[in-house]
């Protein structure tokens, strides 16, 4: 007997216990019983009162030895989707068997796989790209997020992540985050977050739903800004989003400054996290939003966050400004990603960038975004007399090295391979929600970039 086989009779087992057990609390409540007698279900006291089913199943009584030995043979053996749903099915059987999943399948950080939903909100690898690939749907304003499941560029076979819809007003676009394809709006239960962008379109900030490692600086304005939809009854959702990414683009009227020219200044990361032995702190739990007590407890945080306003400006115009806290001290500067210059091919007659085959169609949209230098280590390393200079660079040059080849490596790449089909390639320090925002701003309207 595979275990393939035995995923699938757990599945049914816990399904039709479940099943029953509804049935059971459904009987028991008054009005119910018989024929319905009108569409009022009772009180609420009446429902606490109903008797509890408690599922019980020979596959939880498993010895966690045995378990933890089977669980982790399966997750080796199935490392991709489709068949990685049945490390899912596993860990939705019961709670010994999540606890255990939860402790066995790593993060994308260091499996470079996403299994989970929680998985969409945490760092990608380190040592490679996940590739994904985004659907535009005209008609209806929307985007969809997909895993390649297949190494062909142009091949449609993907499993869904994320959804986004744009909704155009008078002096704003917005574009609503969702992992529910079918209902993408503020009020869905699928709802992780938000892209909001100026009028001129050369400004836009990133909201998400979960709160940062440094919530304390992030704090929305917005808290109360997160509509209900009437059909929920006491529905225990946060009210607040936080602003915890911000892209820019550069005037460039007519395009007389050549391509496009972007900055990314990621609030909820700080730079050090590439370093070697570096960490993107305060990562979620969970991918939606817990109760709305916990919520409003983080909300109401005595702090203030300042984003740059939309006036237009050149990058070279913008000065670093390090922020302070209320005792004054220098908070952790967050990072910055740049988009690569592209060379210009005089045989080609256009500007190039090294895809390495992802993209074939030549559009504005398409970019690739590496670690800005910190302005910091510039800045004091110039100070320094030549000689000096060069005893540190002897003396650590390892440590340089490597420094440098991770600001150099290509942490998001994002261009266009048919009329509606664009690829998404990201890696650590971003996450699958990061870079889907990022992306996403690509696709707005820009008057005073083109």
């Amino acid at each position: 007997m595979s275990f393939r086989s035995i995923v699938h009779d757990v599945r049914e087992s816990f399904g039709s216990l479940s099943r029953r057990g509804f049935e059971v609390r459904i009987s028991g409540l008054p009005g119910l019983s018989g024929h319905h007698r009108g569409k009022s279900v009772g009180a609420l006291s009446e429902l606490h009162n109903a008797p509890v089913m408690v599922d019980q199943s020979g596959w939880a009584g498993l010895p966690p030895e045995l378990l933890r030995d089977v669980m982790k043979r399966l997750e080796e053996g199935e490392s991709t989707w489709p068949s990685r749903k049945d490390v899912v099915a596993c860990a939705a059987a019961c709670k010994a068997w999540r606890e255990i999943c939860k402790d066995i399948v790593q993060s994308p950080e260091f499996c470079g796989k996403l299994t989970f939903p929680l998985s969409l909100k945490q760092p990608g690898p380190r040592d490679g790209l996940i590739q994904c690939f985004i659907k535009r749907d005209k008609s209806t304003l929307t985007y969809h997020l997909y895993l390649c499941l297949s190494p062909a560029v142009l091949s449609e076979n993907g499993k869904f992540l994320l959804a986004a819809k744009r909704n155009r007003r008078t002096t704003y676009t917005e574009y609503i985050i969702s992992v529910d394809s079918k209902n993408i709006s503020r009020s869905s239960n699928g709802y992780v977050g938000k892209m909001r962008s100026n009028f001129l379109g050369t400004k836009f900030v990133v909201y998400d739903t979960q709160p940062p490692y440094n919530a304390g600086s992030l704090a929305s304005c917005q808290r109360a800004s997160r509509r209900i939809s009437s059909r929920r009854v006491s529905p225990k959702v946060p009210t607040g989003s936080y602003p915890v990414a911000q892209v820019n683009y550069e005037l460039n009227v007519l395009g007389t400054r050549g391509p496009r020219r972007m900055q990314c200044t990621m609030h909820s990361i700080p730079a050090s996290a590439l370093e070697p032995e570096g960490v993107v702190p305060g990562q979620p739990k969970q991918l939606l939003p817990g109760p709305f007590e916990e919520s409003f407890r983080s909300t109401n945080a005595s702090s203030r966050f300042s984003i740059t306003d939309f006036s237009s400006s050149r990058f070279s115009e913008i000065s670093e400004v390090v922020r302070q806290d209320e005792d004054g001290e220098a908070k952790e500067s967050p990072l910055v990603l740049c988009n690569k210059v592209p060379r210009w091919h005089e045989q080609l007659q256009c500007w190039c960038l090294n895809f390495r085959g992802r993209v074939t169609v030549a559009s504005v949209k398409n970019f690739q975004l590496t670690a800005a230098p910190q302005p910091a280590a510039v800045s004091s390393e110039s100070s320094q007399p030549p000689q000096q200079q060069q005893q540190q660079q002897q003396a650590q040059p390892s440590s340089s090295l490597s420094s440098s080849s991770d600001h150099e490596k290509v942490i998001l790449q994002f261009g266009k391979v048919t009329k509606d089909m664009f690829t998404m390639d990201y890696r650590y320090p971003l996450s699958a929600f990061q870079a889907f925002a990022i992306c996403l701003t690509s696709f707005d309207t820009k008057l005073a970039c083109e």
